[in-house]
């Protein structure tokens, strides 16, 4: 029996000691698609008193990471990239959703979306996948 793909994320956030320490609540899950959320915390601050780009980077990593794993195939980045168009603060709720653009045999290509609490976009993601042909759960 093929695992759905909310087991399937379930099993990934076990083990995803730093999808935790982000604090990463997920929302929904289906084949080819992930929604998560975070709140952000004052360690996440830069020097420049904005929140480090690698921390909505991880977020959106992580959504793309939930989004192409959950059918059962291991799946690695294989290229990604990331647009910030608005400031991130203190204590805004974050929200990150993939959506799968391209579901092929060896690749995948997804676009995730990053908003803040009040429905503003604050960064644009891409990435492209690589599929092992891998199970993540037998």
């Amino acid at each position: 029996m093929t695992p759905t793909p909310q087991a399937v994320v379930s099993q990934m956030m076990k083990d995803d000691l730093f999808s935790q320490w982000l604090g990463i609540a997920v929302i929904e899950i289906s084949e080819g698609y992930s929604k998560i959320q975070m709140t952000i915390r004052p360690e996440m601050m830069n020097g420049l008193g904005i929140v480090h780009g690698g921390i909505a980077f991880s977020l959106a990593d992580s959504c793309f990471a939930f989004a192409c794993n959950n059918r059962n195939n291991l799946s690695v980045a294989l290229d990604t990239s990331i647009n910030f168009t608005k400031p991130v603060q203190i204590g805004d709720v974050l929200i990150a959703e993939a959506k799968e653009l391209h579901n092929g045999r060896s690749t995948g290509l997804y676009h995730i979306t990053i908003t803040n609490q009040d429905n503003i976009v604050v960064a644009l993601f891409k990435g492209t996948c690589f599929r092992t042909n891998k199970k993540l759960i037998d």
